[in-house]
């Protein structure tokens, strides 16, 4: 299904999976569906403000998340109540599974930030992604996800993410 974000009227539960159990699930607006990439907007899902000391995520922002069938990462724009873009929250997963209305992403541990100005980039939760086993269990999944984050890191420092995304 294609779904042109000008007329985009579904919606769909975004479901992140970690180490074989939902870590969180969320309604989120089906924004565009090209068969390979999808896009959809969602308020913040926490309960409560995640302040990760470079950024927080708070009630009131807004991300849109990008997700690919064919890459091992998602991309999210995040921006306040305001709309003023706080940055780009990418997070190292499986290529995404949309079937029946929930979009599925596996979550491998890690996680790559860059701030709205560029100026902050900074690869996030290497230390879980090594205690996760998977270099071990799963070797060509390791190495699947290093080489995405290597990806992601490289094209936010040369200007970002824009061109994915557009």
């Amino acid at each position: 299904m294609s779904v042109n974000s000008t007329d985009a009227r579904g919606t769909v539960d975004v479901v992140l999976v970690k180490g074989g159990r939902t870590k969180i699930r969320y309604p989120a607006r089906l924004l565009s569906d090209n068969g390979t990439r999808l896009a959809v907007r969602a308020p913040w899902a926490g309960e409560a403000v995640r302040d990760f000391g470079f950024v927080r995520f708070e009630a009131g922002d807004v991300f849109t998340e990008y997700y690919w069938r064919d890459r091992w990462y998602a991309v999210k724009e995040v921006r306040d109540a305001a709309g003023a873009l706080k940055g780009w929250y990418c997070d190292i997963t499986r290529p995404a599974v949309y079937t029946g209305g929930e979009l599925v992403v596996e979550d491998l541990d890690l996680d790559l930030w860059r701030s709205a100005d560029g100026t902050d980039v900074r690869r996030l939760d290497e230390d879980e992604f090594a205690l996760s086993g998977l270099p071990e269990r799963d070797p060509e999944a390791a190495a699947a996800a290093l080489a995405a984050l290597d990806e992601l890191e490289a094209l936010a420092r040369e200007g970002g993410f824009e061109h994915l995304v557009r």
